[in-house]
């Protein structure tokens, strides 16, 4: 069952929107958020804004609980090298830090993810294991290398992950959910993330006869100007064969591999009481592989809810189901228009709105999101 509920912190001068969705099955179940925090008060400094924002996740976590614990958090900036020192120690969990300003005027915005009962565990390069139900959960923020260039910042990043991952039990092609790539000046650095990713992928098994992985690939940067790609992983270890499938939505997109990249639309993930659903990073595309109104952010707009929507439709899911969204944006003069459309249509829904090129200059606008539903399976307990 899906609840969402805004949380207006005029005190702090920050809305906080939340998922919540809550098992039917059992009453031990795990319960989950999603909550997107982002600021109402214009001109305020980096630090008072960083401030409030932690004031209203500190109201926030006490209204859900001690036993509510964040498992991801990802801090959307809008100057990352003058604000990252500024971030709090925060080694709670799993935190990715990226360059993608908020177009709501604001400089700073939160995602947040939390599970109930989750026992959450530092390890090493930005790694944190999650043990809740019967499986074992892997995240991963921040992932970089410093001074090289796209395609071999990719390689090194994704075999540094995978061996990582093996050390812990996990396969990359078997146990890897997601993955984002954040690709600083991405119409220069696509092409080598693109080129890097392939060659992994490919000595890894995964082709277009098998499978890739769900991913968002979008313009962000850090605070070392000499990194050209970060990345951000998760991985889930104990699933069972066909626990984890892939979405396709033949009739609104066309498989990757057919213009030379390798992800997948969407995965879908079954557990005993509940199914997630994690959507790549979806544009106006038609089956053929063209963008569809070029030049038309509105009309990109609502293309791009028409795919995500029959992802989400192919398993099982609608936007009644969805946890967060975030959109990204190629032109800041675009934010009021697709602002307004989404307060229309999804006026309850966490989400944030982003300054990020994505990867065809042609596409005005992206977005991704999660979504969870009950579903009743024969696979472990999340």
């Amino acid at each position: 069952m899906m609840d969402r509920y805004l949380i207006n912190d005029v005190e702090n001068g920050i809305e906080v929107r939340v998922s919540e969705f809550r098992p039917t099955a059992s009453d031990t179940a795990a319960k989950e958020y999603c909550a997107m925090l982002t600021s109402t008060r214009q001109g305020r400094r980096f630090d008072e804004e960083i401030e409030a924002l932690l004031n209203a996740c500190g109201t926030l976590r006490h209204k859900l609980g001690e036993n509510v614990k964040p498992v991801f958090k990802r801090y959307f900036l809008s100057d990352p090298a003058n604000q990252s020192p500024l971030l709090p120690a925060d080694a709670e969990c799993a935190v990715s830090v990226i360059g993608q300003s908020p177009l709501d005027g604001s400089r700073v915005a939160v995602w947040i993810y939390l599970v109930e009962g989750a026992e959450v565990t530092g390890l090493h390069n930005g790694f944190y294991r999650v043990n809740h139900g019967d499986f074992t959960h892997y995240w991963q923020g921040g992932a970089h290398i410093a001074g090289a260039d796209s395609e071999t910042a990719t390689r090194r990043l994704l075999d540094d992950y995978s061996r990582i991952m093996s050390e812990h039990g996990c396969a990359l092609g078997r146990d890897c959910a997601r993955t984002w790539f954040f690709v600083r000046d991405v119409d220069v650095n696509y092409a080598g993330l693109v080129r890097g990713r392939n060659a992994v992928f490919a000595e890894n098994g995964l082709t277009s006869d098998t499978h890739f992985i769900a991913s968002t690939g979008i313009c962000g940067s850090g605070v070392d100007r000499t990194v050209t790609v970060t990345m951000d992983t998760y991985t889930i270890k104990g699933l069972q064969s066909g626990q984890m499938r892939y979405l396709y939505a033949p009739t609104h997109l066309n498989p990757t591999y057919e213009y030379g990249v390798a992800f997948e639309r969407g995965t879908a993930i079954d557990y005993a009481d509940r199914r997630h659903v994690l959507i790549s990073g979806t544009a106006s595309i038609d089956n053929r592989g063209n963008v569809v109104h070029p030049g038309d952010i509105v009309r990109q707009t609502l293309r791009m809810w028409e795919n995500v929507e029959t992802l989400l439709q192919e398993a099982g899911c609608g936007y009644d189901d969805v946890m967060h969204m975030i959109v990204y944006l190629r032109d800041i003069a675009d934010f009021r228009t697709v602002d307004d459309m989404l307060r229309q249509r999804f006026p309850n829904t966490p989400r944030v709105i982003v300054l990020a090129p994505v990867c065809r200059p042609e596409w005005l606008v992206e977005m991704e999101c999660m979504a969870i539903r009950p579903a009743a399976t024969g696979f472990g307990a999340f």
